[in-house]
């Protein structure tokens, strides 16, 4: 595996880089055990050993290794360290294994995430519980008082899910579900991209005002104007690939005091 810069030499992260260098850790990680760069059986390096590598605490190297864990691609022995696992056909084949496999662009899943979306948002307003909108304002209130920009875009994912669950079709929750890592890239960079992130600061309030007033043209509208806001603020990253858009977000953030990350 190629070696990888540490964020801050000598320095230790913020409370904000912890997440980020969390997901750097375990995207790498997970490149090189789905590229074949670490073959099945072989032994991943020490936790010690992978925090001098990517300048991280072994705390955070922990909880790359348990995310991947709950991926099923390493097993990790308690006394002997963390080995990778055969993937089974259906492990290989998963749904976000494959749109990757075909290279998407932050335009093209914009494009897919709209039809998607809007009908999930129009069933929502017109079938969510009391119940339903609830767990939409905590997501919510989660996103807007968070400012770890790891945890504000884990948030922002459970918006739309809570969403997806409202419209009572499950079939479009599962869709949502399947391209829910690569929302998750661009969320991240959204939620930490004042450019972005300001510009769509109403639209999360909005589109839950206008479910709970059971306006579901309003609703749609909203969420289109929402998921469109990226045509016009992502320049030149609406034709990269999203997850080299997410990595070189997060590798930005990560360097240097004028991108520092809140904390």
């Amino acid at each position: 595996m190629p070696p990888v810069p540490s964020s801050q030499p000598g320095r230790a992260p913020s409370a904000g880089q912890s997440g980020l260098l969390t997901e750097r850790i375990a995207r790498q990680l997970e490149h090189d055990i789905r590229s074949g760069a670490f073959a099945v059986g072989a032994k991943l390096p020490s936790e010690r050993e992978l925090a001098a590598q990517f300048g991280a605490s072994r705390n955070v190297v922990r909880e790359a290794l348990q995310r991947l864990e709950a991926q099923q691609l390493i097993e990790v022995a308690p006394g002997r360290g963390s080995f990778v696992r055969e993937q089974t056909s259906g492990q290989a084949r998963g749904y976000d294994a494959l749109y990757r496999a075909g290279r998407p662009t932050v335009r093209q899943l914009i494009e897919a995430r709209v039809p998607l979306e809007v009908e999930t948002v129009r069933l929502a307003t017109l079938r969510a519980t009391d119940d339903d909108l609830a767990v939409m304002r905590a997501a919510y209130v989660a996103m807007a008082s968070s400012s770890d920009v790891v945890a504000k875009a884990r948030a922002d994912l459970d918006f739309h899910d809570a969403i997806a669950t409202a419209s009572g079709n499950p079939v479009l929750r599962i869709m949502l579900s399947s391209i829910s890592g690569m929302m998750f890239e661009m969320m991240l960079r959204s939620n930490s991209d004042p450019a972005i992130g300001e510009p769509g600061v109403p639209h999360h309030p909005e589109i839950l005002e206008a479910i709970e007033a059971r306006d579901a043209e309003l609703a749609c509208r909203r969420m289109r104007e929402h998921l469109t806001l990226a045509l016009r603020t992502y320049g030149e990253d609406l034709d990269v690939q999203v997850d080299v858009m997410a990595r070189h977000h997060i590798e930005a953030l990560l360097s240097g005091p004028e991108r520092r990350v809140q904390s």
